[in-house]
Order: structure tokens, then sequence, then C-alpha cells
């Protein structure tokens, strides 16, 4: 529901700029940042609707409006800018619409989706070498220009939201070195053209079956790689290797057209910037999706390792990064994120062990926000006997220590009556992801125990109606 604040300021902005008969405010759903937008419809339905935009961060908004004035009279397709406020924080913008690219080619044939990346390969490259000439970097959010500091900032983005909060095991002097020395290799590209930042599907916009463009405003002076793998390596999207191939080449020919004399250098830097990419989008993926909890982006990290498992054996970063190496060969090991099969159409019933004292609930990358959680302390503990702490609940010493006290059987049997009737209805309701967690005070034991028989009873009595993913979250990791 749209706040007081927000209603009035946007239906001042629309009267003052001589918007009228208003049917209609409705607030959008939010991405990741802090961002709102608002569809406007009215009541005269011949008139288009128009979307309204808060951004809090009045510098960020100033770049947008300077940046989309001087694209729109460069001929680049981005949304109009019909009013501003005073503080610079509400705008009106042309609406574009509800179809994203990513949304489109999730239903395009091979041909259909190869004819759109190139025709937004052919706006992308418009934006590089036209959209910098006269472009006032003055003005530019963040950070003007693509420098050694901010390249920094995003590779510690990723060492501290994302393998740090997986807790990867990692030389912190090593991985420095490592960035330092990368940070010298992504600067010895050539840098002179417009940096659309994050050039993706999700921020290309489909009207009238053309591709338009969203989310430049923090865009800056930069090379040329980094778009072109922000749109080919975009993580939802999918591609194949052979497919993102060929829209290199097609790439590569479009500079090719324009005489770039450069193509060596830009194909030699290239999988470095591809790495980067990765580096950045993962610290994003960290900081909005595992301490923010937002699900789209835990959704994501699945198709991430996919690539990395890709590339480390295609387009690896070499042995001059050992510790990068190192942290993703680990990241590549996860089993965090299996709990969601994006291609099953069964319910998928994650059952998981943790510790509440080494990491707390799993996450859950289906956008359910979570699901049951079963405290085990109440059991018996077999970590309290020095004969059976080196064993888990798998082990069959301590399976027999459970099963000699009907505390731990009650305990199972209560949590599956409760279990089923969930299953049973997600079922009714072609439902597709079903959490149900098991903890305890260190998730080797009494946890692992109860969720290894609760998976076991699932699949017994639900055969192939569901798929049972079983994870020990604190035997993965080794703690």
């Amino acid at each position: 529901m749209i706040s007081d604040t927000h209603a009035y300021n946007i239906s001042q902005l629309l009267d003052n700029n001589n918007y009228t008969e208003v049917d209609r405010i409705l607030e959008l759903p939010s991405s990741g940042s802090g961002r709102i937008y608002f569809r406007i419809s009215f009541k005269d339905k011949s008139k288009e609707n128009i979307i309204a935009a808060y951004n809090p961060e009045t510098s960020e908004n100033i770049a947008q409006y300077s940046f989309t004035i001087h694209f729109l009279e460069n001929g680049l397709r981005v949304p109009r800018i019909f009013a501003k406020d005073d503080s610079y924080k509400y705008f009106l913008l042309e609406d574009l619409g509800n179809t994203s690219m990513l949304d489109a080619i999730a239903n395009m044939n091979w041909e259909e989706k190869l004819k759109l990346y190139k025709s937004v390969l052919n706006e992308l490259i418009k934006f590089q070498f036209e959209g910098i000439k006269g472009l006032d970097l003055d003005v530019a959010w963040p950070v003007s220009k693509f420098e050694r500091q901010n390249i920094l900032w995003d590779l510690n983005y990723f060492k501290y939201y994302f393998v740090k909060t997986h807790d990867s095991s990692f030389n912190e002097a090593s991985l420095e070195s490592d960035f330092q020395k990368f940070s010298k290799t992504l600067l010895s590209t050539k840098s002179e053209f417009f940096l659309y930042r994050d050039f993706q599907a999700r921020n290309i916009m489909l009207k009238e079956n053309e591709p338009w463009f969203i989310d430049f405003q923090g865009g800056r002076q930069g090379p040329l790689q980094y778009d072109l793998v922000s749109l080919l390596y975009q993580a939802k999207a999918n591609l194949s290797e052979d497919f993102r191939d060929l829209l290199f080449n097609y790439y590569i020919s479009l500079l090719q057209s324009r005489s770039y004399e450069n193509i060596d250098d830009f194909k030699s830097n290239y999988s470095n910037f591809i790495w980067f990419r990765i580096m950045q989008v993962m610290g994003a993926y960290g900081y909005r999706g595992i301490l923010q909890r937002k699900a789209h982006f835990l959704q994501s990290i699945p198709y991430v390792i996919n690539i990395i498992k890709v590339l480390l054996n295609e387009k690896n970063l070499g042995p001059e990064f050992p510790e990068l190496n190192s942290v993703f060969s680990q990241i590549c090991e996860l089993k965090d994120y299996c709990g969601i099969s994006v291609n099953d159409d069964k319910l998928v019933v994650s059952v998981n062990s943790f510790s509440y004292k080494k990491g707390g609930y799993p996450n859950d990358i289906s956008g359910n926000g979570g699901g049951f959680a079963f405290d085990c302390r109440s059991l018996p503990n077999p970590g309290r006997y020095k004969e059976l702490q080196d064993y888990t609940g798998r082990d069959k010493v301590v399976i027999d220590f459970m099963k000699k006290n009907s505390v731990s059987k009650d305990f199972i049997n209560q949590s599956y009556k409760l279990i089923q009737p969930s299953v049973d209805n997600y079922l009714e309701r072609n439902f597709k992801n079903l959490q149900i967690n098991f903890g305890c005070t260190g998730g080797k034991h009494r946890s692992v125990y109860c969720a290894e028989n609760i998976a076991s009873m699932l699949e017994d009595e639900y055969g192939e109606k569901i798929v049972v993913k079983l994870l020990h979250q604190q035997i993965e990791k080794g703690i």
C-alpha cells in the first residue's frame, strides 16, 4: 500500500504538471535498490500510463536526469522524463510496460532470441561510442571513471558479502595480493567509452518489440568488455556457451565496422572481465540475498555457480591468481543452493539439518521465505558423550543411541504429523517448494538424525510425487 507521504508528493507533482483525473497510483514490486516505482493510470483511458519514481539518493537522481537528456538527444532508447520535483527525489517517467527482456526470452525460440540479442548489441555499441561524447561526467554517481579504487570496492564487496558469509577458507594477505594484481590487469585495457555498469536483460524493456534501456544512472567512463560480459553472462538468462560465442563474434564484427583498432586488446582481456563481473554480482547476491534475504538474488546463485564451473575449465584465471582460484573452487562445492530445482515440475521438499550456534536457519532460495523449523535441543544429546562426539547422526552408533529413547521417536512422529498436511496441501495446489529444517546445538547429531528420518519417511510415503533434497548444513561445511 502506498504511503501517505509518497501519495501526497506524487499527487503534488502530477497537479503541478497538469496531469489531471488520475484513476490509480499503484506501487510496483521492488527490486534490489532503494528506488520505488509507481504506475499511474488515468480516468481517460486514451491517455497512456506514466511512471512515478522515488529515490532518496539525490546525487544518483541528478546523474539519471542529466544522462537521460543526453541520451535522448543522441537518439538512444531511454524513457523520457516528463517532470521532476525541486528535491530531485520524485520523477514522472515514460512507462515502458511490464515486459523485460529477461521475461521475454523465456518464451522465445533460438532464432528469435538470437535476433533480439543482436538488436540489443547494436544499441549497446551506440551507448558505448556515441553515449560518451559530450556526456557530463561531473554528475556521474558514485564515480566518474573505471579506476583502481572502485575495482577494489567491487572485489572486496565479493569477499565480505559472499566469500566470508559462506565461511570459505582463504589467506587474507594472498587474496588481497590477487586483488591488487587483478585490478592492474583490468586497467591495462582501453577505458574511454560509456560503461553502462548494469547492462543486463532485467534492465532492458521491450516496447512494441523494440528494446529500451533503464537503470543506467550508475554509468561512468570505462572499458568496452564490462557491459558485453554483463549481458552475456547474466545468471538468470542461462545462455549456453555456444550462444555466447555467437554473440561475442557478432559484437567483434560491430567493432570492426567502426574500424576499432584495439580488437586484439579487447579479446585478450575479455575473460578477466567475465571473472570481474561474476565477483561483482556475487557480492550483490550475498548482500541482497543472504543478508537482506531477497529471494530472486538467492535464486541466481546456482546459475552463477554453474557458470563458474564452466569457466574454471575453459577460461580459468591462470596460475598468477592462486588464492582466487582456490576461492572459486570452494564456491563450486557449496551445497547451500541445492534446495530448489528451477527445472523440476514436481514439489521439491528441502529437508535440512543446521546448528543454532554455527550459522542458524538455512537460506530459502525458493522465494517462500522459509518453512518448518523444529528445535531438536530437547532430545537426548549424543554430543555430551566423548565416545560419540566425533560421529554424526548418520552413523550407526549415534542412530542406536537416539533409538534407545522413546522421546526421539515421538518427536519425529509428531513432527511428521505436522509436515504431512502441508505436503498434501502443496501437492493439491501445485506448489513447487517446501522447506523443512531441524536444528540442534552443533548441527551434527540430533538434527541430522531427525532430518534423515523425515526425509526417508517422505520418500517412502510420496515416492515419485515429490523430490526430496536432504542437506546437512554443518556436515557439508565440515564444522
